[in-house]
């Protein structure tokens, strides 16, 4: 009885978490998601602890918890994990404004993000 279990939209040796709301522009928060490409996860783990960015604490959270994922859901080994992908999307913008002079509107765009991040295992090569 029941449903049948959803395929797995990860291969075996990977794991992801998304964030969604981020309150930044995608453009803003690529700088920080290229940051960590392709890096170990202790290291990007690092590299975000003592960013200045404002938003890298958000992109930390996520990443830690793609890497629970990995841990809890998929049994993967935290010490041989990288961060396979990062990639950022768009989502809402508000639309605010505020008078200005000659009774004009100017208008402010707050827009938001999403970010995903994969972790996948490799195997050290000694």
């Amino acid at each position: 009885m029941g449903k049948e279990k959803n395929p797995r939209r990860v291969a075996d040796n990977e794991a992801m978490a998304k964030t969604r709301m981020l309150r930044t522009s995608p453009q803003k928060l690529n700088l920080v998601a290229a940051m960590i490409r392709g890096k170990k996860v202790e290291k990007a783990l690092t590299d975000l602890t003592f960013s200045n960015k404002r938003i890298a604490e958000d992109v930390k959270k996520c990443l830690q918890s793609a890497i629970a994922n990995a841990e809890n859901n998929h049994n993967l080994d935290v010490d041989e994990l990288i961060v396979a992908e990062a990639y950022v999307g768009k989502n809402l913008v508000m639309k605010r404004g505020r008078p200005r002079a000659r009774g004009r509107f100017g208008a402010l765009r707050k827009p938001f993000s999403e970010l995903t991040i994969k972790v996948r295992q490799v195997e050290e090569q000694a």
